[in-house]
């Protein structure tokens, strides 16, 4: 091959690479290349097997070193601007700059997971867009299935989510009295009534569209069955009802309950409240008292609407707009509060924070940014269709999200994961020294000593062969024969000729930081680290070269101990 042509697709490889996160595509490369010299076509079967060693020997290298060759070499590829899908928020129905009041509702049965992020979302773009108030409620009205400890990781995780977007915290366990007062309104007003009736017994008269023989005693007799709930009846023995049709078509919108009785400890009150609050009637009151005008919720929340519309027509209130989105089924992954909670109890996760779980609170430990999540959830937008997300597809898209944030922020650092100490044999005495960033020059730079002893990462010298160059990023060359590794050149240029493959390393040095990554399936990696590394700060995320991004989550007295973000 000519070397017009290598340059060629070399160039094309390049740009490819650039604009897909360092990975050129051999099927789009060969299209540019036939699209700029369609007489090609007929040498293909001669062609592909270079052009495949091309774009891998492009892909070998790190992407802030494509960019720069493609900015020596074709300058002009780099300034494509390519569309950005610019996600645009529908308009809101009836909404009103600075009139807009929405609110996330989360049970405290655990902290935020990857579910909730769709929704919390969309109400804070939502509350920006039109300066409006976004509400945090907690609805803790059912005290049997409560993680006490979520009452401080759900704001904290809705304030991180939302970039402390959060207008105020409500608690409904705190309001119980204001529920109180309007079901006895309700009940003085005809509208509600407290139903003894045995459940079974009371389910056979709405299938027959028939009225229980408590639903029209007189006002004084349901006055005492209200007062009785609080000192007499024991739970499953009374509920208050809301009076609805009893024809109607639906039959669970049919005198559904209100209020129960529940001995269950709470761990707000404790023991001293037993009448608490269903979710229907407990939100259509909250909704009215905190001004809400518009809510986002899951579409499965269709007939809690009709329900909670008896509750605002009984008293002749206003409904909010309520806007829908389709269900999410998350494949693979562990989201069940319950369980998770089990299992930490158990011993089998650390914590709810647990590298391996799909909670906020392990990926901000990780590293991931609130933006990658807000950005998702815009990619998915308003929509009734249900989706089903497998895991790897999830963390293809928020990685993505998550990579363009990091990418311009996190400084780049050599880690070699089990080294092998290797001999490179005439490799000279030089000082070798590398940019911080690529795209930042400002930032500093690193400086190493170097001679022919290096730390090479173990599965970069398992996978040498006898006879071909590799390549030390920024260092030198060298070839392997048996067990004796020997320089060959210093200039990139006669790699990019012959060159098998790229790798980063260290020198032998006491000086090396000792390095940890804990990695999302729970084992770890460990080796060194350059010097550099010790002047980090817990919190810091950086970039190890060829190998993803990651955090500094703890410092050690020998030890540096990071989480893998991503690749």
């Amino acid at each position: 091959m000519d070397k017009e042509l290598e340059s060629l697709i070399r160039k094309w490889a390049l740009a490819n690479a650039v604009r897909y996160e360092g990975k050129a595509n051999f099927g789009a490369v060969l299209g540019k290349l036939l699209a700029e010299k369609p007489e090609l076509k007929d040498q293909l079967k001669t062609l592909t097997g270079e052009i495949k060693k091309i774009v891998e020997g492009v892909n070998s290298i790190p992407l802030a070193d494509q960019r720069a060759e493609l900015q020596k070499t074709a300058p002009e590829l780099l300034e494509i601007k390519h569309e950005k899908q610019e996600h645009v928020l529908k308009e809101l129905p009836n909404a009103e700059q600075g009139k807009v009041v929405m609110r996330m509702a989360p049970s405290p049965s655990g902290p935020l997971h990857i579910g909730h992020a769709l929704v919390t979302g969309l109400n804070s773009e939502y509350c920006k867009k039109y300066q409006g108030a976004l509400l945090l409620r907690i609805e803790d009205t059912n005290p049997e299935n409560i993680d006490p400890n979520a009452y401080a990781m759900i704001p904290e995780d809705a304030q991180w989510l939302t970039r402390n977007n959060i207008r105020k915290a409500v608690i409904q366990s705190e309001r119980l009295h204001t529920y109180y007062d309007y079901a006895e309104k309700l009940i003085q007003i005809g509208k509600a009534y407290v139903c003894t009736c045995n459940p079974d017994v009371f389910r056979e008269f709405m299938m027959k569209k028939k009225a229980c023989k408590c639903r029209d005693l007189p006002l004084q007799e349901q006055q005492l069955r209200w007062d009785k709930m609080f000192s007499g009846y024991e739970p499953g023995q009374a509920v208050v009802r809301i009076k609805t049709r009893i024809d109607d078509p639906n039959p669970a919108m049919r005198d559904w309950p209100a209020m129960r009785i529940n001995h269950h400890v709470h761990p707000k009150t404790g023991t001293k409240e037993r009448v608490w609050p269903l979710m229907n009637f407990s939100v259509a009151v909250d909704d009215h008292e905190m001004g809400i005008t518009h809510t986002i919720r899951g579409k499965d929340h269709k007939d809690n609407e009709k329900r909670q519309k008896h509750i605002f027509d009984a008293f002749g209130w206003k409904m909010p707009v309520h806007l829908y989105v389709g269900r999410i089924n998350f494949e693979g992954f562990e989201l069940s509060t319950t369980e998770t909670r089990q299992k930490i109890e158990r011993g089998q996760y650390t914590g709810w924070d647990d590298i391996k779980l799909p909670f906020l609170a392990a990926l901000r430990r990780r590293g991931y940014q609130p933006e990658a999540f807000i950005q998702w959830a815009l990619d998915i937008g308003l929509g009734e269709n249900d989706k089903t997300v497998p895991l790897d597809e999830f963390f293809k898209s928020i990685d993505a999200h998550n990579r363009k944030l990091l990418e311009p922020t996190a400084n780049r650092y050599f880690f070699v994961s089990a080294p092998v100490e290797v001999r490179i044999i005439g490799a000279p005495k030089q000082a070798v020294e590398l940019h911080l960033h690529p795209d930042h020059h400002d930032r500093g730079t690193r400086k190493f000593e170097t001679h022919e002893q290096f730390y090479l990462a173990k599965s970069d010298v398992d996978r040498l062969e006898d006879g071909k160059i590799y390549r030390m990023m920024e260092c030198g060359n060298f070839t392997k024969k048996g067990n004796e590794f020997k320089f060959h050149s210093r200039d990139v240029e006669s790699y990019r000729e012959k060159g098998a493959g790229i790798m980063h390393w260290l020198p032998v040095s006491k000086e090396l930081a000792q390095v940890e990554v804990w990695l999302p399936d729970g084992e770890k990696a460990q080796g060194y680290g350059e010097p550099g590394l010790k002047h980090l700060k817990e919190g810091d995320i950086i970039q190890f070269e060829r190998f993803g991004f990651v955090k500094l989550d703890k410092k050690q007295a020998n030890k540096l101990i990071f989480w893998f973000t991503h690749k």
